[in-house]
């Protein structure tokens, strides 16, 4: 273990010279305003909601709490998460720190998923046994909830490259449904005294918020297990690096994203003459680059029977 590096040294390995990939292994420009404002907003107001949905008794206002209580939380990891990822690599993450974003992004999925099975739980409870609803305070908090909501979904959306942000959006977007679903338990209650529109129209927003919730999943958790990219045709990168001039077949070959939008190559490459490799290579680079925009590129050249005596062995 090397407790005393040498940051000079580590410059050195993490260097990207002429030829090599623009991939910097980290967030170095982005900023953590976009998620510290809007944690600011939703935590505030999410008391607000809390202790006005006890007081009227309202389970979409409470629930509409919930999710903002959620999202304060996920907003809260997604800006620990962004602060984690802007650190260089070092001597024990050569690869950088930016994947802490997906792990957050997969983790704020795992959580909306627990809030919106509670929501669902307590929603048939009331809908078997109503309860006795204030519909004017719901209306009056629902509104101010929803232009809440309404800012912080609006400051999110300038954040379009994280995947973390887009996960903590989703919550919003969330909480954003939950508001006009208060709102409109709230009119229906004024207006009419039907008390099972409130568990009625929380049932909604947890449908709807679902297929949101596994999407992030789903995005993060293929970018957690290093997938091949979905953009990216596996096999025909193969066939396309096979196709080449010089190469004989390609074997060992994985294909995954370094960070969301950065895919990486390795591979080892058969080819008939190692003095043509340098040629073979830049033929490579530039296929693989122009046709499956893929940047990170690092193969081992190898002759035919080389292969097979490194299996035998």
């Amino acid at each position: 273990m090397h407790k005393n590096v040498n940051p000079e040294t580590l410059s050195h390995l993490h260097a990207h010279r002429a030829g090599d990939a623009q991939h910097r292994h980290f967030y170095e420009g982005r900023s953590q305003k976009i998620l510290a404002g809007a944690l600011i907003l939703t935590l505030g107001f999410a008391g607000v909601e809390a202790i006005a949905g006890f007081l009227s008794n309202s389970l979409a206002l409470i629930s509409d709490a919930g999710h903002m209580v959620t999202d304060a939380a996920a907003l809260g990891l997604a800006l620990l998460a962004q602060t984690i990822a802007k650190r260089p690599p070092s001597a024990k993450h050569s690869f950088g720190l930016v994947r802490a974003e997906a792990l957050a992004a997969f983790f704020n999925g795992l959580v909306m998923l627990a809030v919106v099975g509670w929501i669902f739980f307590e929603a048939v409870q009331r809908l078997s046994k109503p309860e006795s609803v204030q519909g004017k305070t719901v209306f009056v908090v629902a509104a101010i909830g929803l232009v809440i909501n309404i800012a912080v979904a609006w400051v999110l959306s300038h954040d379009k490259e994280s995947l973390n942000t887009k996960a903590a959006l989703v919550h919003v977007m969330g909480d954003l449904l939950g508001s006009l679903a208060a709102l409109s338990a709230g009119v229906v209650i004024s207006l009419t005294g039907w008390m099972q529109i409130d568990p009625l129209l929380s049932i909604l927003v947890t449908l709807l918020i679902l297929k949101s919730t596994f999407g992030v999943l789903s995005q993060s958790f293929h970018f957690l297990m290093e997938s091949v990219p979905h953009q990216i045709d596996y096999l025909q990168v193969g066939e396309d690096l096979e196709a080449i001039t010089g190469v004989s077949s390609v074997h060992d070959l994985h294909v995954w994203e370094m960070s969301p939008g950065q895919p990486a190559l390795i591979g080892h490459i058969v080819i008939r003459d190692l003095q043509e490799w340098p040629n073979v290579l830049k033929r490579v680079k530039a296929m693989l680059l122009d046709k499956h925009r893929i940047d990170h590129v690092t193969l081992q050249a190898e002759v035919p029977g080389m292969a097979e005596d490194e299996c035998a062995h």
